[in-house]
């Protein structure tokens, strides 16, 4: 019986780390299939060196340990205490008592669960265990679809950056044009200083973009646990080849929404709560306590730890609190009131993960739509640019009306390149609404 005991406990004991957070779990698959290899590169990263996950382990660690703390409260206490005992004592007849002692009392306690209250409290801990797992677990999976977003952005600002570069250069070729029709009284001042105002506003722009990456970069190194000084040095693919080799589902089976670590955080804190209650309740009970002493003395004659220098006792009986129910009353409203609001939580949960997965399958669809009509008004540009440089050639328009088209041009690849990359951050906000199980 003993050794099914402690085996029970060895099992409890090691089911302990059953809930650490897999890496597999996190589907980390699904950014490989961006076929960038800076992208796995910094995924990797962040799960090496980010500083928020670290935390989240500690606290898991932590409730590990508690569960365990627990769990020693329903095993048998053993103490031993070396006491120094000086007493007086008058003599009888030829028997006389040491009046300076030592004493080595062995004191053990148990406190056998017959109503299963501490076994209750083991549980309570566990399930508090369980949840903050899923919390580690839902700190992973956001900051894996922070990096891939960021990262993507990044890719987006160096085209925009790269397209905005031609654009500054096309509207100094129309300036240039302008001051030469100005000087020869083609064209007046106000034009000029449109042109010249275009030409600002661009560079201006171009700035702006600039100041956007860098400060994008520097997140990206914070995610990745790396110094932000490094940001010029940090190695990325083009937005031009970043593309998802997979397929992005059109729905997703309601057992994908309810495994989310959100979900299962709160159904474990409900748990929780149902054990809590029962707690409340058993606190009415009396608790039953078996004490056993064995004192070994040097006042009384024989030696040491002799059977004739020793007293032993066993004290078995049960304890029930006077005056206290009105606290333990309140305690048990507490718990069923802290079960009631974790049962609302838990429900309120529930319809945000269905309200979150639907929309991010919504704006997948849209911005998709959203990405095809970009690009086909690039195809479009594209040739009305090609009939004005065939224009412009022939010499039927000037450089500014060519430059002018080759800027529209420019802009409707910006505007492409900014659906693309909400299209694929959509991916991503799709990944972490399905708790990694995309």
């Amino acid at each position: 019986m003993i050794k099914k005991i402690v085996a029970a406990f060895v099992l409890l004991f090691l089911s302990q780390s059953a809930f650490a957070v897999n890496v597999e779990e996190l589907n980390t698959g699904f950014f490989t299939r961006f076929n960038d290899d800076c992208l796995n590169y910094y995924i990797e990263t962040a799960l090496k060196n980010n500083y928020d996950l670290k935390k989240a382990a500690n606290v898991v660690e932590q409730y590990r340990q508690q569960a365990k703390y627990s769990l020693g409260k329903e095993l048998p206490s053993l103490s031993v205490s070396a006491n120094y005992l000086g007493v007086h004592v008058p003599r009888l007849d030829n028997f006389q008592l040491e009046q300076n002692a030592f004493i080595l009392p062995f004191i053990a306690n148990y406190e056998p669960d017959f109503l299963l209250k501490n076994r209750d409290k083991t549980r309570s801990a566990k399930k508090a265990y369980e949840a903050v797992t899923y919390e580690e677990k839902s700190v992973y999976i956001s900051l894996l679809g922070d990096v891939a977003a960021v990262y993507t952005n990044i890719l987006q600002y160096d085209y925009l950056i790269e397209l905005q570069n031609e654009s500054v250069k096309a509207l100094q070729g129309v300036y240039l044009a302008d001051t030469g029709k100005y000087a020869r009284g083609v064209i007046n001042s106000t034009e000029l200083h449109l042109s010249k105002q275009n030409l600002e506003n661009a560079d201006s722009q171009l700035k702006k973009l600039e100041k956007e990456r860098d400060t994008l970069l520097m997140q990206l190194a914070v995610l990745c646990g790396l110094s932000p000084e490094g940001i010029n040095n940090l190695q990325r693919g083009t937005l031009a080849a970043f593309e998802y080799s997979g397929e992005i589902p059109s729905g997703v089976v309601s057992d994908v929404i309810y495994s989310r670590p959100d979900v299962m955080k709160a159904e474990k804190n409900l748990e929780k709560a149902k054990i809590d209650v029962r707690i409340a309740r058993k606190e009415f009970l009396p608790s039953f306590n078996i004490t056993g002493v064995w004192i070994f003395n040097t006042i009384a004659p024989g030696s040491f730890f002799s059977w004739e220098s020793s007293l032993a006792s066993i004290l078995a009986g049960a304890t029930q609190d006077i005056f206290k129910g009105g606290m333990k009353v309140a305690n048990l409203r507490m718990q069923k009131a802290k079960y009631e609001e974790l049962f609302n939580e838990y429900r309120q949960v529930d319809l945000n993960a269905v309200k979150e997965v639907n929309t991010a399958l919504c704006i997948v669809k849209q911005d998709t739509a959203v990405d095809k009509n970009t690009l086909s008004i690039v195809q479009s540009q594209k040739k009305i640019f090609e009939n004005a440089e065939r224009k412009y050639n022939r010499g039927v328009i000037s450089t500014p009306d060519y430059l002018n088209e080759y800027n529209k041009l420019l802009s409707s690849k910006q505007e492409s390149a900014q659906a693309k990359t909400q299209r694929i951050v959509d991916y991503f906000t799709l990944y972490k609404a399905v708790g990694g199980k995309l």
